[in-house]
């Protein structure tokens, strides 16, 4: 049997949350917040800490700097049951990152100090360690500007290995959607944008167009919608599923909480309509608390909120 259910190779970092932030943001001025929140950042290391709250053994490759920041990010993703034994302190001085997120009412600035995230290389992996698995993650595709260049040799050696794949690109700060990325998607099992990068990435104007482009190289297209939850094509078939409906404390990693709560039903070998469910069901579950993580940090809340929404799994899988 695999030593891991999934492996994720990508950024670990701090999130610093700032809310009740004005919405023009004046220079010069000195902006007052009402509320923080310092939590675990990164899509990768989201996907990883909330994977292994669902009960899926994930092993996490990454590199961090030698420094306090770096330190609370690990001591998060022990705590949260994740084998960290492939992360590696930066040799280089480069510290951890760091994202800044300023919440608005409605829509948030974010603004990151890249540090460590894009340092991992391809020579920095251990493969036989990413092997021990049945299903490899990798988020963040265009924050990962060293291994990037190798993103496609890196996924044939784990196809080689009999792992499955998934991606989700984030965004691209460049704003360029490319790097590649077609060349990387035509290994992929599963990829799982949100509306905007799947139109980005294919240059259509519409998520049709996109998901009927998408859907021709990859076998399973997900894509997140917000509030209106997820829609999935395989070849010409296509299945929505719709959000659950809450009042939203904080939406930071609520597309990440998706994908974790998506995979840890694929890798159990559930049918689609329930690996789309599981990933509405966590995506909503991580907005009731700050940050993308927290709520998954508090067994006894997950528990309660699983029983109260079981029956949406319970009837996508008839």
């Amino acid at each position: 049997m695999p030593q891991f259910d999934v492996t994720i190779a990508g950024e670990l970092n701090l999130d610093l949350i700032l809310y009740g932030l004005p919405e023009a943001l004046e220079l010069e001025r000195e902006l007052l917040a009402d509320n923080y929140m310092l939590t675990l950042g990164g899509s990768s290391a989201i996907v990883a800490h909330n994977l292994a709250a669902l009960g899926c053994k994930v092993g996490f490759v990454s590199v961090i700097g030698d420094d306090a920041m770096g330190q609370i990010a690990l001591d998060r993703l022990v705590a949260g049951g994740v084998d960290i034994s492939g992360v590696q302190r930066s040799r280089d001085g480069i510290r951890t990152g760091v994202t800044v997120v300023l919440q608005h009412a409605a829509r948030r600035h974010m603004l990151t100090y890249m540090g460590t995230i894009p340092e991992i290389a391809f020579d920095d992996l251990d493969l036989k360690h990413l092997k021990a698995a049945r299903h490899f993650h990798l988020s963040s595709f265009y924050l990962q500007m060293r291994l990037q260049p190798r993103i496609p040799e890196l996924f044939g050696d784990l196809k080689a290995a009999g792992l499955t794949i998934s991606m989700d690109t984030n965004d691209d700060p460049a704003d360029v959607w490319q790097a590649g990325i077609f060349d990387a998607l035509k290994l992929v099992d599963v990829f799982l944008p949100n509306e905007r990068e799947a139109t980005r990435i294919t240059g259509k104007s519409n998520l049709e167009d996109a998901l009927a482009q998408l859907a021709e190289i990859v076998p399973i297209v997900v894509v997140k919608v917000g509030a209106q939850g997820a829609v999935a094509q395989w070849g010409t078939k296509r299945l929505s599923s719709p959000a659950l409906p809450l009042e939203c404390v904080d939406a930071v990693g609520a597309g990440d909480s998706f994908n974790a709560g998506f995979l840890s039903e694929y890798v159990r070998g559930a049918d689609l309509p329930t690996c789309l469910a599981m990933g509405n069901l966590a995506g909503a579950f991580s907005t009731t608390r700050a940050g993308g993580t927290e709520a998954f940090r508090e067994p006894e809340h997950q528990k309660q909120f699983w029983k109260a929404h079981a029956q949406r799994l319970t009837s996508s899988s008839k």
